[in-house]
């Protein structure tokens, strides 16, 4: 029997919850390498359980790898989709309220490396999308609302994950309306509602702990370095 190969991933944004959450996951994978963990900061220490670790200035020092990870701030985006390019490395990007200079990047990567740019990366989510796109379709003269929570810390806001279930209502001819709550240390809320004379559809979906967001990132990665350079959905990445 052949031994599974092995996926050499760089984790970019390893300081925050959600980097945190994909070095513990991916240590706990055989088939995953984390070669290198990026984090804004200089680091107190180079290596942490057995992960080199790199400020985001030293990106150009990086060691080989088949595809970035990326849950960072915005403005770190733009120079990783550079050495993404330049390397011919995938990328898994789910850092939200990206800049026109972060846009554009992306928009170069995906010409010679494999992409997926998404606001949320559970399945869930994905399957909500799509249940969304058909309600808005049958729906269209009905009046939409998506109401998203989070905790304190999260700073954009509608969420990059209501925006992307707005954009699906928007692709069915429905202008959704967008309510946004910050509070404790939610993990993540998204109800997205249609209603009409007399009752109501109400789409919900709730998060209650952030790893399922680092395992589809994770599972994202494995499926995404065999594809074409090209930009693709969570959609066709997790539920194919």
């Amino acid at each position: 029997m052949n031994a599974q190969p092995i996926l050499k991933v760089v984790i970019h944004g390893a300081s925050g919850r959600m980097g945190q959450a994909l070095l513990r996951l991916a240590a706990q994978m055989p088939d995953i390498d984390v070669v290198a963990a990026v984090a804004r900061r200089a680091p107190s220490q180079r290596v942490i359980d057995g992960v080199p670790h790199f400020a985001a200035s030293e990106l150009s020092g990086l060691p080989a790898f088949d595809v970035a990870i990326d849950f960072s701030l915005p403005d770190g985006v733009a120079a990783l989709a550079r050495l993404c390019a330049e390397r011919g490395a995938a990328l898994v990007c789910g850092t939200t309220g990206l800049d026109a200079e972060g846009e554009a990047a992306l928009a170069a990567l995906a010409g010679r490396a494999p992409l997926v740019w998404a606001s949320n990366y559970s399945l869930g989510v994905a399957v909500l999308t799509d249940l969304v796109a058909r309600a808005a379709a049958l729906l269209a003269d009905w009046d939409c609302d998506i109401v998203e929570s989070h905790h304190i810390h999260k700073k954009d806001a509608p969420s990059g994950t209501a925006l992307s279930l707005g954009q699906a209502a928007q692709g069915q001819g429905v202008q959704p309306r967008y309510a946004s709550l910050r509070a404790g240390d939610i993990v993540g809320e998204h109800t997205v509602q249609f209603a009409g004379l007399g009752e109501r559809i109400e789409l919900v979906h709730r998060a209650s702990n952030r790893d399922i967001f680092a395992r589809g990132a994770l599972e994202a990665a494995r499926r995404l370095v065999a594809r074409a350079p090209g930009r693709y959905s969570v959609a066709e990445l997790l539920t194919a």
